[in-house]
């Protein structure tokens, strides 16, 4: 049986972000588990640029950003093992690996960082009715046939879900050529930057049909259509509302879902509202020594604030083999209040608080000069007001270790509204 002070699963930006990470605190024994032929992850078919501003102060496209931090892995010589396809994780850390180098095996380790990303919600997750013809496929699946296969899926295009992938693939789709037909969103509003709005969608003319989504599939062998009907405010259809577009192409852009079968496997314990791992403020699951970054732990909507996230989750990973006591006293809750969809963390130790904790959270809907506001008790911790909050951008405070004392029992994040 092998040993590793440290395992991280997976090689995309979180694994190679927390590998560095803990490497520059003082952990040499490292080993970086990839499933796939390359590390990088799923920033290896973002050949679109926009990557990056937040950490390099520049704009990359997803390969180079990929390259930047691989590169920093061969310079600091982190081992990472290539086709290894992790089976299981036991609450004991030990993994169990099938690749062509060592065959099967099991590897133990001191701690582990969890970094598998996340995966599409597939047309079974959609309940849309029809038979399952050729020509339905997911944005991301899409995309790694064009950028990576050099293969086009279709020539005329209906995308449902307006996600970042799905704006970005109406672009790609237009540029090689294809007619895209609309893109179709559910919800009433768009749940991708606006800035992929206006550079994806507004820039080529593409229609963006909100609070409408695809009712039927027409074709049995190869797609030839989809029916689309607009939506009430229990997001159901409303009769005689249908319009129908002729394609060949329907593109899946409706969320994505952290990919925990490793974890749940384990026995961490996932969130419902996140479908990744609870987490306290040093990124550690309810496993010790097992920690989660990424978008295994919460689905991200810029890669930069991915990188943030998983060196810490390294560097308290190489805290904890360095043998950092166990955060002392009982953990406050966080909770997710009015128009929060969820917080990470969900639970804090005060006492390990260096000067402050981040929590990151998604607001529920379109909210307009409107306050963010974490609180304890009759304990206001912070107040911060914004402009503009959405559901597609993913949202940051931090408070200051001197207000975290001022907490007991749990705390909330909640957006209070400005007055009328």
């Amino acid at each position: 049986m092998r040993e590793f002070e440290l395992v991280i699963i997976g090689g995309g930006p979180a694994g190679m972000a927390a590998a560095i990470a803990a490497k520059e605190n003082g952990i040499d024994d490292i080993v970086i588990l990839e499933r796939d032929t390359q590390l990088g992850g799923i920033l290896n078919q973002c050949i679109h640029n926009g990557f990056g501003l937040h950490t390099f102060k520049e704009e990359l496209t997803g390969p180079e950003y990929a390259e930047r931090y691989a590169a920093k892995v061969y310079e600091l010589g982190i081992h990472f093992e290539l086709g290894a396809m992790v089976m299981d994780i036991s609450k004991d850390k030990e993994i169990t690996v099938i690749s062509r180098t060592h065959g099967a095996e099991t590897i133990r380790a001191k701690a582990i960082v969890l970094a598998m990303g996340c995966r599409e919600r597939p047309r079974g997750a959609l309940g849309i009715p029809g038979f399952r013809p050729q020509g339905v496929y997911t944005a991301g699946t899409a995309q790694k046939l064009v950028n990576c296969e050099g293969v086009i899926p279709g020539k005329e295009v209906v995308i449902l879900g307006s996600g970042d992938i799905g704006l970005i693939m109406a672009r790609r789709m237009t540029l090689e050529g294809a007619k895209v037909k609309a893109v179709v969103e559910l919800a009433p509003y768009s749940s991708g930057l606006k800035r992929n709005i206006v550079q994806c969608l507004d820039d080529y003319g593409i229609p963006l049909m909100l609070s409408h989504t695809v009712v039927d599939i027409k074709g049995k062998r190869k797609l030839e259509g989809v029916f689309v009907a607009a939506v009430d405010e229990k997001n159901r259809p409303i009769e005689g509302t249908e319009e129908y577009f002729p394609c060949d192409t329907l593109l899946l852009s409706c969320g994505l879902i952290p990919e925990n079968e490793l974890s749940r496997s384990a026995g961490v314990e996932l969130s419902p509202l996140t479908n990744g791992p609870t987490v306290d403020e040093s990124l550690e699951t309810s496993i010790e020594g097992v920690f989660a970054c990424g978008n295994v732990l919460h689905v991200h909507d810029l890669v930069d604030f991915v990188s943030e996230e998983a060196s810490r989750a390294g560097k308290n990973a190489a805290d904890y083999i360095k043998g950092k006591p166990a955060s002392p006293g009982v953990p406050l809750d966080v909770k997710p209040g009015n128009g929060v969809r969820y917080t990470v963390p969900s639970r804090l130790y005060t006492e390990s608080a260096d000067d402050g904790v981040h929590i990151r959270f998604r607001v529920t809907g379109v909210f307009k000069g409107a306050s963010i506001v974490v609180s304890s008790g009759d304990n206001e911790l912070l107040r911060r007001k914004g402009r503009i909050f959405v559901p597609s951008e993913m949202l940051d405070v931090v408070v200051k270790k001197e207000n975290l004392e001022l907490a007991s029992g749990e705390i909330e994040v909640r957006i209070e509204e400005a007055s009328v």
